[in-house]
């Protein structure tokens, strides 16, 4: 029983793992970030918004972003929900 779990557990993290793509992001790269549901208000919307710039990279895929008219956000946000912005 004990040899199953950890197998399992090891086919479970190898399926994770090559699901998730890892990202990093720059000072000054130009970014867009998941919208939230209740921003999407028909099915055809985009499921990214916003263009910012990442400001200060505080470590382990977090991030701070400001605006391109240099507004500070107040949260930081996570790499998972970053995608970079291609003009």
């Amino acid at each position: 029983m004990y040899l199953k779990s950890e197998a399992l557990k090891r086919i479970v993290e190898l399926r994770q793992r090559t699901k998730v793509r890892p990202r990093q992001f720059q000072v000054s790269d130009l970014v867009m970030w998941k919208a939230h549901p209740y921003q999407l208000e028909k099915k055809l919307y985009l499921k990214r918004t916003g263009t910012f710039c990442v400001v200060e990279v505080i470590g382990n895929g977090v991030y701070r972003l400001e605006t391109l008219e240099g507004g500070s956000i107040l949260r930081t946000w996570n790499a998972a929900n970053l995608k970079f912005y291609f003009n």
